[in-house]
């Protein structure tokens, strides 16, 4: 690859990165805001925000689909953990609005 070659693939591919990266932000705002829904759910059935069982299924299922994927499944677990507390944060705000009128 000659240096015309390289820079022209190093520019593609950024700018791949970036779209990817919107792409990214846009599905982590529409999974955050369903945690409407699960927290008004969640309020009417009179469960806690905190539910380790489905923690632990989800954090299962990231490992699995990294294992098929070949990413590290370490990493992108500790990502599903920082959306997943994204979420309780987002459930437990509306709960306190709930309550608290």
């Amino acid at each position: 690859m000659d240096r015309a070659e390289a820079l022209k693939v190093l520019q593609e591919s950024r700018v791949a990165i970036d779209k990817i990266d919107e792409e990214l932000i846009y599905l982590i705002e529409k999974r955050t805001s369903l945690a409407k829904d699960i927290a008004s759910a969640k309020i009417a059935l009179g469960i806690p925000i905190e539910d380790k069982k489905r923690e632990d299924f989800i954090q299962d299922k990231i490992r699995n689909i990294s294992k098929q994927k070949k990413i590290d499944g370490d990493f992108i677990n500790k990502i599903m953990k920082i959306l997943m507390d994204l979420n309780k944060k987002e459930q437990e705000k509306i709960l306190r609005r709930e309550t608290n009128g």
